[in-house]
């Protein structure tokens, strides 16, 4: 059996973006067998307040949904013996190899702006949905909860990134106090 193009995200075949209602199949695993049922048309999460969205996306399983959509995506194209861990993180990989392209020689007042042009904010529309339809996989490959996940994660980091009290140092302040310029304050480590 020799592999074949399995990603799932090709560009030439890629449903209407206005159809956010959910309309493929759902399914859920029982050892190597899915099982198909009709997804239920879900809200889009745009008409949720931004500081519900955590909530909302727990609520209502959105991204369980997604999970099971791609994995009948996969099932129904005989492609989960190409689906190990492997090569999913292979692919994850890959796809976010081809968001940073899109950003690769721009300025940073450039890479701000570059959802204002509609042809690179779909290609950084693809590339992302790519990279989240990997990651997904990956996860349910796994057995990994993504949400529960990162919910944990965010935990951890607040407790080993606390607050200072009072404002932040302005980077001159930083620089002063010793700490490196190359210190990412901002990675989720």
């Amino acid at each position: 059996m020799t592999e074949e193009h399995t990603d799932c995200s090709d560009r030439t075949d890629r449903p209407d973006r206005s159809d956010r209602t959910g309309s493929a199949a759902r399914t859920g695993r029982t050892g190597s067998a899915a099982r198909t049922e009709p997804l239920e048309p879900l809200e889009p999460l745009e008409s949720t307040p931004p500081e519900e969205h955590a909530e909302r996306v727990a609520a209502d399983g959105e991204l369980k949904a997604l999970q099971r959509r791609l994995a009948a995506f996969a099932a129904a194209r005989d492609w989960q013996p190409f689906h190990t861990p492997k090569n999913l993180a292979v692919a994850l990989s890959v796809e976010a190899s081809e968001l940073v392209e899109i950003f690769q020689w721009l300025t940073p007042e450039q890479s701000e702006r570059v959802m204002d042009h509609e042809e690179t904010a779909g290609r950084v529309e693809d590339e992302v949905a790519d990279v989240l339809a990997y990651l997904l996989q990956f996860c349910e490959v796994l057995g990994v909860d993504a949400a529960s996940a990162l919910a944990a994660k965010i935990d951890r980091n607040e407790r080993r990134f606390p607050v200072p009290p009072g404002p932040v140092p302005p980077r001159g302040a930083e620089a002063e106090r010793g700490i490196s310029d190359s210190t990412d304050r901002h990675s989720m480590e």
